[in-house]
């Protein structure tokens, strides 16, 4: 059965309602600026959460707008800054699927149109409103004959584009959850990257927090292994919130407690401690999911070094204590997760392998003894894989395998390598 993506633009494409932000440019000069924009948001939020008629929400915000091309270019370029995250991480995904995304908007074509076609997204898959302009390039309306300048717009399109397959939509607003209602999608997936609307959320088949989670969910190709939503990040101690603004803005599950309590640590993926509430090697054993410490400050003992290493756990910490240098540590555990980096790493053998966008990227880390890395290669040979880049390092304890191969492998692969004796861990990265 073939399927279908409908994709809404406005919070979930990007991570602005365009409108918005074309007030915010086109009144730029106006005496009443601030009480206009306040205006053009609340009727936004008044349609999207269903409590106001999506035609009289944008009646309304177009008569509010004064805009013309001009400023129609500036909100462009804002716009193509502005694509959430974790769709501009899955490029690869809409180049595969070109035929089956669609942008189904009651946002304009106008702005729409040259953001989402540089994620090779077709013209003619993007449904949205079109501006009518006057003369000299000033807006002065829309065309009221489009279905989706209507209320329930979205239903109407898709009526008359009657696609035969498994259809799933994918927004942040009420005239989305519209199509699962109406019966015209299988599922409604709430996009909450940006913002959460309480009254979407609740009638939602699922919340996606991130595109990532919504292609996992799926069972999709995506860019990460796992969505970073599903990783518990604990913080424990005084970490600055400015250290914290990174791992949020990338989808950590962020979990503070005033100590560390083995039942949050066992769930942890990522663990922010201050120098004064670090783990106790003990507290290690069983933190089976723990892939990385943050340690602002120094780490108190070299036993916990050990012991974390042991257990394929990656230690960074701050000596130094620079009090204004808040994404020191951030940083470093990011590139771990995302990359496999270990520069800096107080526990970890260095490595710094450059990133390989056409290739899937496998973690290794074993036991330091002889012969792991020729069946590593033994399991890609047996299985015709093309190894792309391979890199060995080593400490006393762990040896560490960053491995980059062709993608197109079977997932049997993937357990076969886990089942290598002296294994400690292993991680398909991305």
């Amino acid at each position: 059965m073939d399927q279908y993506f409908i994709i809404d633009f406005d919070s979930t494409f990007t991570q602005v309602e365009a409108l918005d932000e074309l007030a915010r440019i086109s009144l730029k000069n106006h005496p009443d600026r601030e009480a206009i924009y306040k205006q053009i948001e609340d009727l936004t939020n008044a349609s999207m959460e269903g409590k106001l008629s999506f035609t009289e929400s944008l009646q309304a915000r177009v008569r509010l707008l004064c805009a013309n091309r001009d400023h129609l270019k500036q909100l462009i370029s804002h716009l193509k800054k502005k694509v959430s995250t974790s769709f501009t991480r899955n490029t690869i995904f809409f180049k595969n699927h070109q035929d089956e995304v669609l942008i189904v908007s009651g946002g304009f074509k106008e702005f729409i149109t040259p953001v989402v076609t540089e994620y090779h997204i077709k013209k003619e898959n993007i449904y949205a409103n079109t501006f009518v302009f006057d003369d000299e390039g000033n807006i002065i309306g829309y065309d009221k004959e489009n279905p989706l300048s209507q209320e329930g717009g979205k239903v109407k399109l898709l009526k008359e584009l009657n696609l035969q397959g498994e259809i799933f939509g994918i927004g942040d607003g009420y005239s989305d959850f519209q199509l699962k209602e109406s019966g015209m999608i299988k599922r409604f997936f709430a996009f909450t990257e940006n913002i959460e609307r309480k009254s979407v959320t609740e009638k939602a088949d699922h919340i996606t927090p991130s595109f990532d989670e919504f292609l996992y969910i799926n069972k999709l190709p995506r860019a990460i292994s796992y969505p970073k939503n599903r990783i518990k990040c604990l913080v424990v101690g005084n970490i600055e919130e400015e250290s914290l603004a990174q791992m949020k803005r990338e989808g950590y599950n962020i979990r503070h407690r005033d100590s560390v309590e083995e039942k949050y640590l066992d769930e942890a993926g990522v663990l922010f401690c201050d120098e004064t509430n670090q783990p106790t090697p003990d507290q290690l054993q069983n933190a089976g999911r723990l892939k990385v410490i943050g340690c602002f400050g120094k780490v108190n003992s070299r036993k916990l070094a050990d012991t974390a290493c042991e257990k394929g756990i990656i230690i960074f910490d701050d000596p130094k204590q620079n009090p204004r240098n808040f994404d020191f540590i951030p940083r470093r555990v990011m590139a771990f997760m995302n990359e496999g980096r270990t520069h800096m790493s107080c526990n970890f053998p260095d490595l710094q392998p450059p990133r390989n966008n056409n290739a899937h990227r496998l973690i290794h880390i074993h036991k330091n003894v002889p012969g792991i890395l020729a069946k590593i290669n033994e399991v890609f040979a047996s299985h015709n894989i093309n190894i792309v880049g391979e890199f060995l390092v080593t400490n006393p304890q762990i040896g560490y395998v960053i491995t980059d191969v062709n993608t197109g492998y079977d997932p049997q692969v993937l357990n076969e390598l886990k089942g290598i004796d002296q294994t400690i861990k292993f991680r398909l990265l991305y």
